[in-house]
């Protein structure tokens, strides 16, 4: 594994700690600064707005190198994260998660075409794939040390530890990632001339959806696996780092996969076997066992997906790579939110924790039937079978 890409995937556990520990630690929150959960959840949502905002901001930065782009972005993450450990108040905390987004999207972006110019021959999924375990270990181990940490000691120690890998962040890009060829420069209009193409609006349609259906099941885990499959509360956070291990394996798996098959057809049938498993996880989740192992294939596909999609937004958004990029980001967290919400309204209505797995089969099925279109009318003719 070349050290420049270990670099990259510092950053992306950054940025997963970052976006998913506020979660675990939410009740924490709450409860110091005497504000209700249902207040605090903004602090998720701040957060993905600064996602949304900070992608765009890709255009601005076109004619920079691109690892003085990922050394700025890694510095965002340190000051919002510091910014949220010593922030006296709601309001300057919700200021802090919003800064602490803006970089996440345009890492992603930058991170995605940098791992793939520093791939070895053939090997740029597996490549990417690797950027973004970073991520996926952060749900296996760093999101749990976060929750442990507020727990034991303060919420404010996990912004803190977020802040200090950071700084080694700093340190390992800007001594192990080479200075690499900056892409063209096809004007601020030419940024934009790739979403002409119907191409990247199906992938981003089909991350939007993809993404919506596996969150508007997974938003609800605690409580699904606790009323529904009858587990102990105190074993819940066992199952998490069992989920985490999916996402860290599926990552993995797909990279390989994508570098040996057409990406497309990977994403695919990873997209239509997350459909099925979501419409069993709503039959099933009453026998324990088989509701962590659904689980655990549930959230293998969803990592699987990252790399085949990464791989091919950035072959079809020529002249705008970063922002088809980082577009993809945007649809995630998009998903996340309208998958979560509408997943809710399920539970709103008086049903029990099984039903917004339900809902999440028609969300991943659409998303699906996007991949395949794709599949068929694009990348079928340039990859091959």
């Amino acid at each position: 594994m070349k050290k420049s890409i270990v670099a990259l995937a510092f950053g992306t556990l950054c940025l997963g700690m970052s976006e998913f520990a506020m979660m675990g630690i939410l009740p924490d929150v709450a409860h110091d600064l005497l504000i209700s959960i249902d207040t605090a959840g903004h602090l998720i949502s701040a957060y993905a707005l600064g996602v949304c905002a900070g992608a765009p901001m890709l255009i601005l930065a076109r004619k920079f190198q691109l690892k003085h782009i990922l050394l700025a972005l890694i510095a965002l993450i340190l000051l919002g994260n510091l910014g949220a450990a010593v922030a006296p108040n709601y309001s300057l905390l919700l200021l802090a998660r919003f800064i602490s987004g803006i970089p996440h999207g345009a890492y992603f972006g930058v991170g995605t075409i940098v791992s793939d110019k520093l791939a070895d021959k053939g090997k740029g999924s597996q490549a990417i794939a690797l950027m973004v375990s970073g991520m996926t270990i952060a749900n296996l181990f760093g999101v749990p040390l976060c929750t442990w940490l507020s727990v034991a000691l303060s919420w404010r120690i996990t912004f803190l530890l977020i802040g200090c890998w950071s700084i080694i962040t700093l340190l390992f890009i800007a001594k192990w990632v080479p200075r690499v060829p900056g892409l063209p420069d096809s004007g601020f209009r030419g940024q934009f001339r790739f979403l002409k193409s119907p191409a990247p609006w199906l992938l981003i349609g089909a991350v939007l959806l993809g993404n919506g259906g596996v969150f508007a099941w997974y938003s609800y885990i605690n409580p699904l696996l606790r009323d529904v499959s009858g587990f102990d509360p105190h074993v819940i956070t066992f199952l998490m780092v069992l989920a985490g291990l999916g996402m860290v394996v599926g990552n993995l798996t797909g990279g390989v996969l994508s570098d040996r098959y057409n990406p497309a057809k990977v994403a695919s049938l990873t997209q239509i076997s997350i459909g099925i498993t979501l419409l069993l996880i709503f039959f099933l989740s009453p026998i324990s066992w088989l509701s962590v192992l659904l689980m655990m294939l549930c959230t293998t596909g969803l990592f699987a997906l990252s790399s085949p999609q990464q791989i091919l937004i950035i072959r079809y958004s020529k002249g705008g790579e970063m922002l088809g990029a980082a577009c993809v980001q945007i649809a995630f967290n998009l998903g996340n939110a309208i998958g979560a919400y509408c997943g809710g309204l399920t539970l709103h209505a008086g049903l029990d924790c099984r039903y917004p797995s339900l809902v999440g089969v028609p969300f991943a099925l659409t998303g699906c039937l996007l991949l395949y279109i794709f599949y068929k009318r694009y990348s079928f003719a340039h990859y091959g079978r």
